[in-house]
């Protein structure tokens, strides 16, 4: 019963699914429940009266304590307000606790009339004091000692030490003292402009401190459990990590959701977000306070405008006047807010129906520039973090299937667009001249009559995004399948003339292809429907286009592969970093 339950998230009731497993067949659970302080979650009521919301806790942690094997690890994450009672509560059902946690994070709820909230409870609970598992010896759960990094004592444990107590003020400017091996574990929250963020989930917890966790508290192919599994975040985790997952979740949207983000990560995938976040943590002592007086910088951008007043944003900050920068950067944040309409600076920027928007806003608002200056504008904001107060939780949906027919050309077109000298893919939507180029492109290797759904410019751009965004990992896994040296793989077919092949032939089904000239491989593709790509990438209104690239006989070879499509985008990376083609995203490379 339970080897059919793993690996995914289940609908229901956390304590009757809990009551329906086996008993003892859990290594590590962690739990993130409601904190009963009125959020509003999908379907579940956050506002229970004091005694009912500590039954209903008393009742999930003895589930919790059934299904946990003898030596098995509890993990609870809980708010001030029952953080006392649920310990206690833990302890009387039978659970021993062996650290209480403190996570302090950034971007807390700041509150009027008592001290902002900036940190929730890890409470690290054991079924038995004596037997548990807990990798001390295991070198990622180990950090550099004040022996070794400070004083070069030669008594230094060489593998380092393990976790001691602190106390901080801020870690921005503790960065010595304040570092993860202590207990209380400094990571920012995932806010709403995060890329970590999954965006269907309110509450959510950084992928880095779950690492930390499972890393430390249970080993490779034994059973991570999360009985709100909400974003899905843990069981994400537990699979990048090499563990088996289960969880249970009240809302059927977030089981979907969950599962989806679950099916979308693999094994040894990189975990988001810094492992160590106060690098990035810039330092109080750097910043201006307010009040302060001001440094007088010269009126070199001021000049330079009247000349030419794109070049004003173009002029670094420190060579401008700062009331004229601060007015700048203000008046683009506010048209950014106006038009948004809650999505992301991506998508703004690829749309060009909301870009134009922005455009219009910024020119009504007498901003000196142009599109491209007030685009890569908003960028620069965002990089510095100035854009995060500004709500982006309209979520754009593009799936991989309906990616399937025009993806292709988009990585084409990048490409190309790269090969004439566009720094990036920014550079290119950030320059509606350029955006237009890379859409003309894309749609030379496109015939729309062959093709059952809308390509538009936008969704031409959001494509390759996806892709950018996506290489990443499928580098790291195509390196896993050249250690294996492609075993998994199959063989490739004989070679296709473009010109008179009948693609029907070709099963409808997942694969890889090369196309190649003279035998020189010039790009390689994946597809989730394999006949289907082939007969809209060589259809006649499209060979002109693949003739004007390659002058000698254009031919085909295919492969059968099995997975979605980030398995196949790892498969092309492997083959990309082998042929080298030219008409291929470099990023996908396999470094």
């Amino acid at each position: 019963m339970l080897e059919g339950m793993l690996n995914q998230i289940h609908q229901g009731d956390c304590i009757a699914g809990m009551n329906g497993l086996p008993a003892g067949c859990i290594d590590l659970a962690f739990a993130d429940p409601p904190f009963n302080i009125g959020y509003e979650y999908d379907v579940y009521d956050d506002s229970k009266e004091h005694e009912h919301y500590l039954n209903w806790s008393r009742k999930w942690i003895a589930a919790v304590h059934r299904v946990l094997k003898p030596d098995g690890t509890f993990w609870l994450a809980i708010g001030d307000e029952y953080a006392a009672e649920l310990k206690l509560a833990s302890q009387e059902i039978g659970f021993h606790c062996r650290s209480w946690v403190v996570w302090y994070y950034t971007f807390g709820v700041n509150c009027e009339r008592k001290f902002s909230r900036s940190h929730a409870h890890l409470f690290y609970f054991v079924k038995d004091w004596r037997h548990f598992t807990f990798r001390e010896k295991d070198l990622r759960n180990r950090v550099y000692s004040a022996r070794q990094l400070v004083y070069g004592d030669s008594r230094a444990n060489p593998n380092g030490r393990l976790q001691d107590d602190t106390f901080i003020i801020r870690p921005q400017d503790l960065q010595d003292c304040f570092t993860p091996d202590e207990d209380t574990w400094y990571f920012p929250r995932v806010a709403g402009t995060f890329k970590e963020r999954a965006g269907f989930h309110g509450c959510q917890m950084p992928e880095q401190v779950l690492g930390r966790i499972i890393r430390t508290c249970s080993n490779e192919g034994e059973i991570v459990f999360d009985p709100f599994s909400g974003s899905a975040t843990t069981l994400a985790v537990a699979k990048k990590l090499g563990r088996k997952q289960l969880g249970f979740e009240l809302s059927k949207e977030y089981v979907d959701r969950g599962n989806v983000r679950l099916a979308s990560v693999r094994v040894g995938d990189e975990l988001e977000g810094a492992a160590e976040p106060t690098i990035s943590a810039p330092s109080t002592a750097e910043g201006r306070r307010l009040g302060a007086p001001r440094v007088r910088r010269g009126n070199k951008a001021e000049k330079a405008a009247q000349a030419d007043p794109r070049s004003f944003a173009l002029v670094a900050p420190n060579q401008q006047s700062s009331s004229s920068w601060e007015l700048h950067e203000k008046g683009l944040m506010e048209c950014f807010a106006k038009v948004c309409d809650g999505y992301s600076l991506d998508r703004v920027i690829a749309d060009p129906k909301l870009n134009a928007q922005l455009a219009d806003a910024c020119r009504r608002m007498g901003l000196v520039g142009d599109e491209r200056i007030w685009n890569h504008g908003l960028f620069n904001l965002r990089k510095a973090g100035k854009l995060k107060h500004i709500p982006t939780e309209q979520r754009t949906e593009l799936s991989w299937d309906e990616c399937d027919q025009f993806l292709f050309a988009s990585e084409i077109a990048l490409r190309k667009m790269q090969d004439r000298g566009a720094a990036s893919l920014d550079d290119i939507l950030c320059d509606p001249d350029l955006a237009a180029m890379f859409d003309e492109i894309a749609r030379s290797f496109l015939s729309a009559d062959e093709i059952d759904v809308d390509v538009t410019p936008f969704r031409l751009r959001w494509a390759a995004l996806k892709l950018r965004k996506e290489a990443k990992f499928a580098r790291s896994r195509a390196k896993l399948l050249a250690k294996k040296k492609g075993k998994e793989l199959g063989h490739w077919s004989e070679a296709a003339d473009v010109h008179r092949s009948d693609w029907r032939s070709i099963p409808e089904s997942a694969g890889l292809y090369i196309v190649q000239a003279a035998r020189k491989v010039v790009y390689v593709g994946e597809a989730l429907r394999l006949a289907r790509r082939l007969s809209i990438q060589f259809s006649r209104k499209c060979l002109s286009a693949w003739e004007h690239e390659c002058v000698n006989g254009l031919q085909v070879r295919t492969m059968p592969a099995k997975g979605q499509a980030k398995d196949l985008l790892a498969y092309q990376s492997h083959f990309v970093a082998r042929y080298k083609p030219r008409l291929n995203f470099e990023d996908l490379a396999a470094l």
